[in-house]
């Protein structure tokens, strides 16, 4: 069983996808072949059962599958739980199975419009009591689904107060400054600090990085980029780090695209060999052949700048 998550997590946590067959079915073999790829990038932990993971299609029997079959593979990587649910009790009792399951934490969100400055405290206040003390949190931030603004001072508050929440993750855009301010607020006195992981497709990583942050949260379907990415920034070679990024950028935008940027990552992962079909679970998106073939140049045009840099993508070859 693999250790629970704690303020000192950092690197690359991936949001996994997950996989269906092209009837809808969850492909529980795919689950290993994916899993066993995002191992070969070099990823630090995994995310399941995140937004992009179409948790919201599955069972509560499928999800905790999901999590189970991903532990029996991950080794000593952390697996966090994507547990965010409009019923309380379900957000109880998803995180309990899934810490059972092989979890090292859950990540929870505020439901949608949640409002103001308390009820986001008293929120997480009521999530805490309910998880008990031995269930790590992360506070998921990503206004732009939820709908809900995450103040520094409310954060800072709640770090305070419950010791469970040991991360945040990132997604406001723009966020920049909220991250400055959240880094620079735990240099006060008896303060805590806490590991922030960011999200966004990671469109904006090495700013964050270079802000504070301890890594990336996000499903980019070429996760050894955020790996190499992640090491050049620990070993002091920001710019190296940066320039590394800039050759996947066009991918990285193209794939946060609205509507269509999970059929998007989940073909490049088909035709990486780590899916055996690119298919989401109904309703779901998908590409037109326009789209595959756009897909396709930039793929190209992905190889030959890394091959101008005198970087092969290994993994693409397999």
């Amino acid at each position: 069983m693999t250790s629970k998550l704690t303020e000192n997590a950092k690197g690359v946590y991936i949001i996994a996808a997950t996989p269906f067959t092209d009837e809808g079915a969850l492909d529980l073999q795919s689950v290993d072949t994916l899993t066993e790829f995002y191992l070969r990038a070099g990823v630090h932990g995994f995310t399941l059962l995140g937004m992009m993971g179409e948790a919201h299609k599955l069972t509560a029997d499928e999800s905790i599958s999901v999590v189970k079959r991903v532990a029996a593979r991950a080794g000593d990587r952390q697996i966090i739980v994507g547990v965010s649910h409009a019923g309380l009790e379900n957000v109880r009792r998803l995180s309990h199975e899934a810490m059972i399951a092989g979890a090292s934490g859950v990540m929870v969100a505020p439901p949608n419009g949640l409002k103001g400055d308390d009820g986001i405290y008293n929120y997480y206040a009521q999530v805490c009591q309910a998880l008990g003390p031995d269930i790590p949190v992360v506070y998921q931030d990503y206004p732009q689904t939820t709908g809900v603004y995450l103040p520094p001072p409310v954060f800072e508050r709640m770090v305070d107060d419950f010791k469970q929440i040991v991360m945040l993750k990132h997604e406001d855009a723009p966020g920049l400054a909220k991250l400055t301010r959240v880094r620079e607020g735990e240099k006060k006195p008896g303060r805590r600090r806490v590991s922030i992981l960011i999200g966004n497709g990671g469109l904006y990583y090495p700013q964050e990085m270079r802000r504070g942050a301890d890594g990336a949260m996000t499903g980019f379907a070429w996760p050894e980029m955020l790996v190499q990415v992640y090491d050049l920034f620990a070993a002091g070679k920001a710019d190296e780090a940066e320039d590394l990024f800039d050759i996947y950028l066009p991918l990285v935008r193209h794939e946060v695209q609205p509507a269509i940027g999970l059929a998007l990552r989940k073909e490049v992962l088909f035709r990486r060999g780590a899916i055996k079909s690119p298919k989401q679970r109904l309703p779901g998106s998908s590409l037109t052949p326009t789209d595959r073939a756009e897909l396709e140049g930039m793929i190209k045009r992905l190889e030959r700048r890394l091959a101008a840099a005198g970087r092969s993508d290994k993994m693409a070859a397999e």
